[in-house]
């Protein structure tokens, strides 16, 4: 266990310097949610346009739309600096931490942000809303489900931030992000989708379904979700997953 206190020296470090950019990191991560929000649940009902209980569609896609990219931004944008641009990865090898030790570090602080962005976005998607949503929380479901995002989210983004080329990142964000969206049973539940079989069965290969539809049957089951099997089988084959390939691919980069 002597790897614990470098370990905690590094969490240490990377708080402190979040602690000082806390507002722009509550603004950057705010911005996005605040004006879908906005636009869909205030706006449109305002001019008569958008339809009735998208409020309540909307709340939990969109918290785990924000988790799941918060997560991965928070490993694979700093990742890609470090091993392209500050070279800051060789200060951390140089602590006495195993090469998995740094990368599970990495992710532990990804997580903590995500867990962070699910106290910032909620009280924007509960309140900002013409209507307010009907909510009918499930409390074990919840606090399941969220951790298992924001793990997810974090092992994403250490695969995503070892396994890409640094100049490809920016093509990477347009190519993943905005699939993983659209696609990602945020807007609307995965359910509905049954009218396009092949798109349903298509979507099962987007993780950020399974942490939509797990938020859903947490927060508006009314609406129907994906069975709760199917949800927690699919966040946990997708994180170890994710992690099990992000923590090889960042061996092989530190190593090579």
């Amino acid at each position: 266990m002597a790897f614990i206190q470098p370990f905690m020296a590094m969490m240490e470090r990377d708080l402190r310097v979040l602690r000082r950019d806390l507002v722009p990191f509550l603004a950057r991560t705010a911005m996005q949610p605040f004006l879908f929000v906005l636009v869909f649940t205030y706006v449109q009902p305002k001019i008569g346009a958008g339809a009735p209980g998208f409020q309540d569609v909307l709340v939990p896609g969109l918290i785990a739309s924000t988790v799941i990219f918060q997560g991965i931004q928070a490993v694979a944008i700093p990742l890609v600096m470090e091993f392209s641009q500050t070279r800051e990865i060789e200060d951390r090898m140089m602590a006495p931490l195993p090469v998995w030790g740094i990368a599970a570090q990495k992710m532990t602080f990804a997580f903590l942000q995500s867990l962070l962005v699910v106290l910032v976005v909620f009280p924007l998607v509960y309140i900002v809303p013409v209507n307010t949503p009907h909510l009918h929380v499930s409390p074990l479901v919840l606090v399941t489900i969220i951790p298992l995002g924001a793990l997810l989210s974090a092992s994403m983004g250490l695969l995503i931030g070892t396994a890409v080329n640094p100049r490809q990142m920016t093509l990477v964000f347009a190519l993943i992000v905005m699939p993983l969206t659209f696609l990602g049973a945020v807007y609307y539940p995965w359910s509905q989708l049954e009218a396009i079989r092949w798109l349903q069965v298509i979507t099962l290969l987007n993780p950020l379904v399974y942490l939509s539809e797990g938020l859903r049957g947490a927060l508006t089951p009314q609406y129907g979700h994906m069975n709760y099997v199917a949800v927690y089988a699919g966040l946990i084959i997708c994180c170890v997953g994710c992690t099990w390939g992000g923590v090889r691919m960042f061996e092989k980069r530190v190593l090579s």
